[in-house]
């Protein structure tokens, strides 16, 4: 028989990699956690922008990646949809949404205010007390999301139909 204590449940893993089973939990509830233990203004500002990610592209992936000992093993929120949409970075002194290409992105009211010399991200810097434009955040990421498919569909179909083979 089994011996007492020992867990028995398998983790399948699904395309996007989600653990599914009992236990596992998922990246969602990992951000809850995140959330839940910054508890100050920066977990506030991390929800709220999660909260207008969400209004902005209902069909937004949630994942976290890049789990270290720095960032106390939680990870950083990723927001996904054809590609990486932007990243939740906490701080001492502030939350950054990294947005993965936000150099190609209009943004007409300056949210963008780092990473403003890379090649390709952009980032916003909020901090304790800053009021967040929901309206032109919104705008950035349904912005953001229609580069990713945009780039997505040139890029072709993933699967080649010609290489498959007969099993």
């Amino acid at each position: 028989g089994n011996a007492p204590g020992r867990a028995t449940t398998t983790m399948k893993k699904t395309k996007t990699g989600v653990e599914e089973g009992k236990g596992g939990d998922s990246p969602s509830q990992r951000i809850d956690a995140r959330i839940k233990e910054l508890s100050d203004w920066r977990g506030e500002t991390l929800a709220r922008i999660r909260f207008l990610i969400k209004q902005a592209d209902p069909e937004v992936v949630e994942e976290v990646k890049w789990r270290k000992p720095s960032n106390s093993m939680t990870g950083v929120p990723v927001w996904e949809h054809a590609g990486i949409i932007c990243t939740g970075e906490t701080y001492k002194d502030k939350v950054k949404l990294t947005f993965a290409n936000g150099a190609k992105l209009e943004d007409p009211k300056h949210l963008f205010n780092s990473s403003l010399e890379g090649g390709t991200r952009r980032a916003i810097d909020f901090y304790d007390g800053d009021k967040i434009d929901e309206k032109a955040l919104k705008a950035l990421i349904r912005a953001a999301v229609a580069l990713n498919i945009s780039v997505r569909a040139k890029a072709g179909p993933v699967r080649s139909e010609k290489k498959r083979k007969s099993v």
